[in-house]
């Protein structure tokens, strides 16, 4: 059965911060750890795009994380209805590119409304299963 844990944040810069803490104090407690940089830096894009785009004075966001048997999902909720789809930033522009990182550090990632609640922007890191590299 998987393991699920999840946090909410307010709409403010410094809830990016604590969304990758609470990212990276989560996969150690599970154990998890050979993944945490790239989770890391998808929590961070993700959770900066959900204060930017996906939330209001009065709407945060929340991240949830699954530890499934072979694998992490993380999701990012909040009450955005813009699409999200990956851009191709020239070198002059300052932004466009967190959906880029995510495509490369994750193992798979992509979206979801949320039924008239906004969406769900999901990333998805493959994991050693628990009992690799031990011996009977």
């Amino acid at each position: 059965m998987p393991d699920t844990t999840e946090r909410f944040f307010v709409p403010a810069p410094d809830s990016v911060r604590r969304a990758r803490g609470f990212a990276v104090r989560t996969l150690a407690d599970w154990g998890l750890e050979e993944r945490a940089d790239d989770v890391r830096l998808c929590v961070s894009e993700l959770a900066t795009n959900a204060v930017e785009h996906g939330t209001g004075c009065c709407h945060g966001f929340s991240v949830t994380m699954t530890a499934e048997d072979d694998a992490v999902r993380v999701e990012v909720h909040n009450h955005g209805h813009r699409r999200p789809r990956l851009r191709h930033p020239t070198d002059d522009e300052v932004s466009g590119r967190g959906l880029r990182i995510v495509d490369m550090l994750s193992d798979d990632w992509g979206w979801e409304e949320r039924g008239g609640a906004g969406k769900v922007v999901w990333s998805r890191f493959k994991t050693a299963p628990a009992n690799q590299g031990k011996t009977s």
